[in-house]
């Protein structure tokens, strides 16, 4: 598997990325949204946005458990598509749920929880997004590394906003805070187990 990931790959993983456009494009053709159309085309930019943060997240665990640095090369473009889609689901909110009524918009924000914490993980995605360039890299040398913790937070207020969302049926926000927390908690994992072992060559 790790093999097949080669940087020319690229262009094909990126077109595959592009497939919740294309699905959408085709439910939209064949007139198959359901009784409430922007229900589920807000479902569907934010369930994706989701597993492309869930696809980022496990990479640095696929890099420590493999021991190849290849998953790596994918992380920026996955995180990237995850900006893009959560974009796309706000602006679904904005536009088509509430046609840009920004009063009735702030009001929807002040009264829903899961709106707010929605919305503050969008937020957190901009710097993120605006600093995953080469040259901002090297701008921000170690402050980009801490910077880019912020995923973590955007991770759990993600979760919290599905949880907080769906009223009925538990189980999509149960399996996807399932899968975070067990990416969240593998990092942990090997951020001690990498303290131990330098603890261990220092008492040497």
């Amino acid at each position: 598997m790790i093999k097949l990931l080669r940087p020319p790959l690229k262009p094909i993983i990126f077109l595959i990325c592009l497939w919740p456009l294309f699905s959408i494009g085709y439910t939209i053709y064949i007139d198959n949204l359901g009784a409430n159309p922007i229900e589920y085309i807000e479902k569907h930019f934010g369930l994706w946005a989701l597993i492309f943060l869930c696809l980022t997240l496990s990479l640095t665990p696929l890099k420590k458990i493999t021991h190849s640095v290849k998953w790596i090369l994918y992380r920026r473009m996955l995180g990237l598509f995850v900006f893009f889609y959560a974009s796309i689901h706000l602006l679904m909110y904005l536009g088509l749920d509430y046609q840009f009524a920004w009063s009735d918009i702030k009001d929807d924000i002040v009264k829903h929880k899961y709106v707010l914490v929605g919305f503050l993980a969008w937020l957190l995605l901009i710097p993120l997004t605006f600093t995953s360039t080469n040259k901002m890299i090297k701008r921000l040398k170690r402050r980009w590394k801490s910077l880019h913790q912020l995923i973590y937070i955007v991770a759990v207020l993600a979760i919290l906003h599905f949880v907080w969302l769906v009223k009925k049926d538990m189980t999509e926000p149960i399996i996807y805070g399932s899968v975070v927390a067990a990416l969240l908690l593998i990092r942990i994992y090997f951020y001690y187990l990498k303290r131990s072992q330098s603890r261990t060559k220092r008492d040497k």
